[in-house]
């Protein structure tokens, strides 16, 4: 997705890029690097544009009436973040239940929620619950359940290198702190055709 970005904030933080590239001994001025702080500055843009949208607003922007309560599941919703201890990237998908109480909310809305909150600076488990809550906030259910799956280059690229990683975080509300609704949770998600 392209987004239109002020030029002089884009101005502002590719001025620190040039320090920083500085700092780090090379010559921003060289051929290969001169455009590369106003590249670095809008793509640091897109992946935190998150913080300018309202993921309760966007949730809320598509509930429907529908009479039946059975278990909704959205799977396979993938997403970029950037780990905020390190300013480097995680990303998996994210699995969003959760049972009606008269409304349901339109597919693409929990697509978007989960985008708005994983482009900021993040933690997963931090991500997860954000999900869970602006979903459970935003129409009348009986219970919300949010699973993400995702790998962290924190991880694997410094620190302890364990290249074969990856984290399982889920956060629950309503009836899914019953076990039986988890299992059928999960037992939905095992059944997915690929």
């Amino acid at each position: 997705m392209k987004y239109n970005h002020d030029p002089k904030l884009v101005e502002q933080i590719a001025h620190h890029y040039r320090e920083i590239i500085k700092l780090l001994g090379e010559d921003p001025e060289r051929e290969g690097l001169l455009n590369t702080p106003t590249r670095a500055a809008k793509a640091l843009l897109d992946n935190t544009h998150g913080y300018h949208d309202d993921a309760r607003a966007i949730a809320s922007s598509a509930v429907f009436e529908h009479p039946g309560s059975n278990i909704v599941v959205v799977d396979g919703l993938e997403f970029y973040s950037l780990c905020e201890h390190h300013i480097l990237p995680f990303f998996g998908t994210a699995a969003v239940g959760y049972v009606p109480d008269g409304k349901i909310i339109g597919l693409s809305k929990l697509a978007r929620v989960v985008d708005t909150y994983a482009r900021r600076l993040q933690v997963q488990e931090r991500l997860t619950a954000e999900v869970c809550h602006a979903v459970a906030d935003s129409m009348p259910n009986k219970g919300v359940i949010v699973v993400v799956k995702a790998q962290h280059l924190c991880m694997k690229m410094r620190g302890v290198e364990k290249q074969s990683s990856s984290t399982t975080t889920m956060h629950y509300t309503g009836c899914f702190e019953r076990q039986e609704y988890r299992e059928e949770f999960f037992r939905l998600l095992e059944q997915r055709t690929v």
